[in-house]
């Protein structure tokens, strides 16, 4: 009889893809949050998952921001500097992945990071 202790066990599943590429996956629209967040969901790579918390974030304020564009005026002037800011804070929370760094978003990253703490 052979011995059950040195039989190949079933191969670990891996992404294959480092935390730092998955995390500049989840900045790229929702739909790649979505990607990372799935990608990320065996491994739990705390760098991954770090950004993906910042990207959704964005991402879903983004939506909020959207909906109040249907209040006229007001709301067509909030959606204009709200989208703008938004952009500006993915582009920070991008070159932060890009540079391997986990870095908050200003204004809301604290936020995203206590709200989104189970991803």
């Amino acid at each position: 009889m052979e011995n059950q202790e040195n039989a190949p066990g079933p191969a670990p599943q891996s992404s294959g893809m480092d935390a730092k590429t998955i995390a500049i996956i989840s900045y790229m629209t929702l739909i790649g949050t979505i990607i990372a967040l799935v990608i990320n969901n065996n491994d739990k790579q705390p760098y991954a998952s770090f950004h993906i918390r910042q990207a959704l974030g964005l991402g879903l304020s983004l939506i909020v921001v959207s909906f109040i564009a249907i209040i006229p005026v007001l709301g067509w002037i909030v959606y204009i500097v709200g989208g703008i800011l938004l952009f500006v804070l993915w582009i920070i929370g991008l070159i932060a992945a890009l540079n391997g760094e986990e870095k908050l978003v200003p204004i809301m990253g604290e936020k995203y990071q206590e709200w989104f703490n189970g991803l």
